[in-house]
């Protein structure tokens, strides 16, 4: 189908953005935005897609949680699952999950659960610098031995409640993303300062999505790898507005899940 994939343009101006108030549910953004429409393929149909490969995989993957708005349950039923699930499609001997982040269409849901919204902007999670210090930061004492091997940030992202008809997720492949086409932008919370990388437009760029995820799927993505042998590293991704979205179509929940994976 044709949609609009929301990109940055490249001024040569600092980027930024910045995460506040509470639980971190606002933002704030510098830089020029420039929607282009693109073809987004329907990824349930484009045969075999790999996280190695393409950056990303969709695959079936039931959960026990009643609950994701329950955080402790969140920690004691979903995590492992989530660690399992990463090591099973990466192979990784070790993963942690460090982070997750709900997400809601619904601005009276957001405001009431203190979840974020879908963000509308092509972007990939961690830069060449903020990978790496991502595991400094998480690891601690245990970082410098683990960053001698490689290592990846994996990250799953699922429906909780309804299929996805709403603001669905649209994949780059990361062989149709040049380094050129990655912008740095600064990330700024309360407690500290990361990266993350905007995404400028290129006709090279080749767009999936899967239409109407259920509870019972999830999408593992990787937005960080420190192996440079050829394979996806950076994986750019957007949440972006489904023409074919019917009227009145419930708003979108989910939720990803971050992890540091090592081999």
């Amino acid at each position: 189908m044709q949609a609009e994939i929301t990109y940055t343009r490249d001024t040569g101006d600092k980027l930024v953005n910045e995460t506040f108030g509470p639980n971190n549910i606002r933002r704030r953004t510098s830089g020029a935005e420039e929607p282009h429409r693109v073809e987004i393929a329907d990824g349930r149909r484009a045969g075999d897609l790999s996280i190695d490969q393409n950056g990303f995989v969709l695959v079936d993957h039931r959960t026990q949680v009643r609950d994701f708005f329950d955080a402790d349950e969140l920690k004691r039923v979903y995590y492992p699952e989530v660690v399992a699930l990463v090591q099973r499609v990466s192979g990784a001997k070790r993963v942690v999950v460090f982070d997750h982040t709900l997400r809601s269409g619904d601005e009276g849901e957001r405001e009431a659960k203190l979840v974020r919204e879908p963000v509308l902007s092509a972007h990939n999670d961690y830069t060449e610098w903020s990978g790496p210090n991502r595991v400094r930061e998480v690891m601690g004492s245990e970082a410098e031995e683990s960053l001698k091997r490689r290592f990846a940030i994996i990250q799953v992202w699922r429906a909780i409640n309804q299929p996805i008809v709403s603001n669905p997720l649209a994949m780059a492949d990361a062989r149709s993303v040049a380094a050129e086409d990655l912008l740095i932008a600064e990330r700024r919370y309360p407690n500290r300062v990361g990266q993350t990388y905007r995404l400028k437009y290129s006709a090279r760029h080749r767009w999936f999505y899967f239409p109407e995820m259920r509870r019972e799927e999830a999408i593992v993505f990787k937005v960080y790898d420190s192996e440079k042998d050829g394979r996806a590293r950076f994986t750019p991704h957007t949440s972006f507005v489904d023409p074919s979205t019917p009227p009145g179509a419930p708003p979108r929940q989910s939720i990803e899940a971050r992890t540091l994976a090592f081999f």
